[in-house]
């Protein structure tokens, strides 16, 4: 598919639920959000027809979110159900690692290759706070695990908040030196929760660069990492893995934007910063054909914008990204 800006679409965020075994500062408030019954909650087999009609409309990269997707009762046999569709070139997943453990020899054995995983500091403490309430080494022990087992690339989103995580900028990126993983810092975006952590907690891509280049040398333009997406990606000299940095607010890269997002209560979302959304549920569950969903995707595709302007004042209003989809 392409829209009217001639951006070609070919990859859907699907969030398979809207529930979290964490309370991150950032992502909701500290009694969590108010979940949708779960009748209102895409079954596994409506999500997998949805799959089906993007497939048919050129979409085939597919990325599971939540809330935290591992929660989802059945998404290992969802997983490897959506695998074996002829046309699916790459099936990847965001946690936040909590469950990675338990989990992650599973999920490579259903087709998941690649992960990203939410950390934002290395400081076990701080990751009780911003967590309220969860264990570090628990997540520790995910990645490595994950690295073990073959995961490749995996991925670490490091959202970057001034006063909190500035001082472990650099020691996320010497990570990079021992293990094959890809650090990527995220600028703190004013959706939900993070609206109002937005002025004083906010830290620009290229502060944190400069940051690191002071301490280690300097990055070396690399590559695009495997569905690396928006990230501008870096090397220090000798690392086994990369830096990444993700400018969604100083340098937004919406010209390059080639997703839809369907949320799990069933909208296809054409932005994720958009309040704009097409209900696909209600044309599941009343037995819609091929062609009437295929028409919802192109009523999603037509609704994409040229870029997003939180920058310019969006509204603080609207879902938070627990409830979007990370």
């Amino acid at each position: 598919m392409e829209d009217r800006f001639g951006r070609q679409i070919n990859y859907l965020r699907i969030s398979i639920t809207d529930r979290c075994n964490l309370r991150c500062l950032y992502c909701m408030p500290q009694d969590g959000i108010a979940t949708r019954p779960r009748d209102e909650i895409l079954r596994m087999e409506e999500i997998l027809r949805a799959a089906e009609i993007a497939l048919q409309m050129g979409i085939n990269k597919f990325r599971l979110t939540g809330g935290e997707p591992l929660l989802r009762k059945g998404v290992i046999p969802f997983i490897k159900s959506l695998a074996l569709w002829p046309g699916v070139k790459d099936i990847a997943v965001t946690t936040n690692g909590v469950l990675l453990q338990q989990l992650g020899g599973q999920l490579f054995d259903a087709g998941v290759k690649r992960l990203n995983i939410s950390l934002d500091t290395l400081d076990s403490e701080k990751f009780r706070l911003i967590t309220r309430g969860g264990d570090f080494k628990q997540v520790w022990k995910g990645i490595e695990k994950v690295l073990e087992i073959g995961f490749q690339p995996v991925k670490l989103n490091i959202v970057a908040l001034r006063n909190f995580n500035d001082r472990e900028w650099v020691d996320f990126a010497r990570l990079t030196m021992d293990y094959p993983l890809h650090v990527r810092f995220i600028e703190l975006m004013p959706i939900g929760t993070s609206w109002e952590m937005a002025g004083d907690s906010f830290a620009s891509c290229q502060e944190i660069k400069d940051q690191i280049e002071h301490a280690l040398g300097e990055l070396c333009p690399k590559p695009k990492v495997q569905g690396s997406g928006p990230a501008e990606y870096y090397t220090l000299s000798g690392a086994k893995g990369t830096i990444g940095f993700i400018h969604a607010m100083s340098n937004h890269f919406c010209a390059d934007c080639n997703r839809l997002r369907l949320t799990a209560d069933g909208k296809l979302r054409p932005c994720l910063h958009d309040q704009h959304e097409v209900d696909l549920r209600d044309a599941l569950r009343t037995g819609a054909g091929d062609e009437k969903l295929r028409q919802l995707f192109v009523k999603a595709v037509a609704l994409k914008p040229a870029n997003h302007h939180l920058a310019t004042g969006a509204p603080a209003a609207g879902r938070g990204m627990c409830q979007i989809g990370g």
